[in-house]
């Protein structure tokens, strides 16, 4: 069975999928929300991240040619941005630790 037949898969995928895109969605109002909405954001924010960064070692530790090919597309795409997967999480992540510490500077 190839890694994109497996129903747990792709249910795992469209979830993150749409959370992610919730939270893309609610995150154009960010500015609006009170100190414990920006926290509850960038928790929920990290959590998806997290999830997003094992799905993603999943795809490459997987020996399937469909998920190996994911990942290659993936490397692509951000190489034409001059960075890795390993750079855009990195990337990711220090944009969520510095909004956390903006956050603090106003408490």
């Amino acid at each position: 069975m190839g890694f994109f037949d497996s129903d747990i898969v792709q249910q795992e995928a469209k979830q993150l999928f749409e959370d992610y895109q919730s939270m893309i969605k609610l995150g154009s109002d960010y500015g609006k929300f009170d100190r414990e909405g920006k926290k509850l954001y960038i928790e929920q924010m990290e959590g998806i991240m997290d999830r997003y960064r094992i799905f993603m070692k999943r795809f490459e530790l997987s020996e399937d040619f469909m998920a190996q090919m994911t990942v290659e597309q993936l490397r692509t795409q951000l190489g034409q941005f001059g960075i890795t997967p390993d750079q855009m999480f990195e990337q990711m992540h220090l944009t969520l630790e510095r909004m956390k510490s903006e956050l603090e500077k106003q408490s």
